[in-house]
């Protein structure tokens, strides 16, 4: 494909390091009445992210993102939480065209997505979001299969690096519960343990993906080699959502949040996992 173009991603906050100063002055104090399904929700994934860096695929799961934020803040989980701001849920319709698919490769590399640093990697990369068919996801596998084949990278060895974390629907457990793993033939290529989900209610399930203000725009395609999206924005909306961000970050920061987290890992199955002990022992300090 020859050189690709400059990474091109929407402005987003990074509340920790955020210099706010008057920016939020008159905006409302947001009510966080999601924090009970938010916070169990969060460690799950953690706990179910095989230790891998989390990539929080465009904005449903922001608050599962900024909570995990505040949480992790001085812990060597820090870093391990990433934001891939793309909507891919319908990119079929149409094939991409050769420059919309050089930026979208371009953006995943600085995202550490790239092929060659995907079969160097010695954990796992965790893409999650909130699934009802798994749309998005066989677009993302389907992007890095053909990435890999034009590259001729190590789809053996890649394979066994890459997770699909689903944020489904609360329901009653049945044998005829539907899963969208079980619908999706591309997640025959993977090893069993790469696919997994976590449950979360329906009403805040329903707020994240299309109720909640959130900081940036949706990133479709004709917005990819858009400059523009790197630019803050100050509607009404966006600082509505700046503000519940910044709310959402300082309450994972709180040392109850931390203590709830680590309690909620003591549960999962994977804490026989001495990276998850480990990490249970850091956010008790």
């Amino acid at each position: 494909m020859g050189t690709l173009p400059e990474p091109n991603r929407p402005f987003r906050w990074n509340v920790p390091t955020a210099q706010l100063g008057s920016l939020l002055d008159g905006v409302p104090e947001p009510d966080l009445w999601f924090a009970d399904e938010l916070v169990p929700c969060a460690a799950k994934l953690l706990a179910r992210s095989q230790g891998g860096d989390l990539h929080f695929v465009g904005r449903s799961l922001d608050s599962v993102h900024d909570l995990l934020t505040g949480a992790l803040q001085g812990t060597s989980a820090a870093s391990r939480l990433h934001t891939l701001p793309i909507s891919i849920r319908w990119l079929g319709v149409e094939p991409l065209a050769p420059h919309e698919l050089a930026q979208l490769r371009a953006n995943m590399t600085a995202a550490g997505l790239a092929p060659a640093a995907l079969a160097r990697r010695r954990t796992p990369v965790v893409f999650t979001d909130i699934v009802a068919s798994g749309g998005t996801y066989e677009n993302i596998h389907g992007i890095l299969r053909d990435w890999i084949a034009d590259e001729r990278g190590q789809w053996d060895v890649i394979r066994h690096k890459l997770r699909y974390l689903g944020v489904t629907i609360r329901e009653h457990t049945s044998p005829n519960t539907h899963r969208w793993q079980q619908h999706a033939a591309w997640t025959r290529e993977l090893p069993a343990r790469a696919i997994a989900n976590v449950s979360l209610g329906f009403d805040v399930s329903v707020y994240f993906s299309n109720g909640q203000p959130k900081t940036s725009l949706s990133f479709s395609r004709p917005l990819w080699q858009d400059e523009q999206v790197a630019t803050p924005g100050r509607s009404e909306e966006r600082l509505t959502a700046l503000a519940e961000a910044v709310a959402v970050t300082e309450l994972g920061a709180r040392k109850a949040t931390r203590e709830a987290i680590a309690r909620l890992l003591s549960r999962e199955p994977s804490f026989a996992e001495p990276w998850l002990r480990s990490l249970a022992l850091e956010l008790r300090r």
